[in-house]
């Protein structure tokens, strides 16, 4: 009977926040205690000069507590003609503010990310996220009232040398401002009759960023539809549009494609 009553209060936990689950930022919710997710992340972005860049970034989250989760992803791209395992990180998210009411709540967390990257350093853009190794530090508000769901971030990013081959050119700018403002909206159904409904969402976010030494910035557009099936399994596709920058981005225009899939 207590296993039966878990499930549930996990499921209507997923149902609650579900158009929080944007694709390329974070909310400052966390996944369920005691659960396990797995993410398999596809980029296919347009290459400045070699044409298609593909990046495959499998990740596992798993929830600590209410207020606490980690996550580890790995970093697999073709920059060297075959799928090439370029490195990793490691990410932890804690949420220090909870306000409930009905049909709404807003959180606010506090998170941190570790990376290595053996990859050449091929931009100006600063992303520990694929690209650069290096840490990053930052805090998340998210406010969802009924179907919509508002998400902020703004963190502080710093790259290091790309380890053993590529040493951090001196005349770029190595630390860097992020900033996003993220929207997300679910569609259907309107009404939950059972968990086993499909959820559809749509997802708007803005990205950008400030590279401090030389205030270069750049800020991108993300438009997504999104997936959830039976409270467990979810599809993304979104694009990923730039809208203006003043500095070197090697792909900055390309869509993602998510498997999302939630161990109970």
């Amino acid at each position: 009977m207590k296993s039966c009553f878990t499930l549930l209060i996990i499921l209507l936990t997923q149902n609650i926040w579900s158009q929080e689950l944007f694709v390329v930022t974070d909310p400052a919710s966390n996944i369920p205690t005691n659960v396990i997710s797995v993410n398999l992340m596809n980029s296919i972005f347009v290459e400045n000069t070699t044409g298609i860049n593909y990046h495959l970034m499998p990740e596992i989250s798993y929830g600590i507590h209410k207020n606490l989760m980690v996550r580890s992803s790995f970093f697999l791209s073709n920059r060297n003609k075959n799928l090439y395992l370029e490195g990793g990180n490691i990410m932890g998210k804690y949420r220090f503010l909870s306000i409930d009411d009905i049909h709404s709540h807003f959180r606010m967390a506090a998170y941190g990310r570790y990376s290595m990257n053996r990859a050449d350093i091929h931009q100006e853009q600063i992303e520990i996220v694929g690209h650069n190794s290096g840490f990053e530090t930052g805090l998340i508000a998210t406010k969802l009232k009924n179907k919509l769901a508002i998400s902020s971030s703004i963190s502080f990013e710093y790259a290091t040398d790309n380890k053993p081959n590529y040493i951090f050119p001196k005349t770029m700018g190595n630390n860097a401002i992020n900033y996003t403002l993220s929207f997300g909206r679910l569609i259907y159904p309107k009404n939950y009759n059972n968990f086993k409904q499909t959820n559809i969402n749509l997802m708007l976010e803005f990205v950008g960023q400030t590279i401090n030494v030389n205030k270069k910035s750049y800020l991108d557009v993300v438009s997504a539809i999104q997936f959830i099936v039976s409270s467990q399994a979810r599809f993304d596709l979104a694009y990923r549009k730039e809208i203006s920058s003043s500095m070197l981005r090697s792909a900055p225009n390309g869509i993602y494609i998510n498997l999302y899939y939630t161990f109970l």
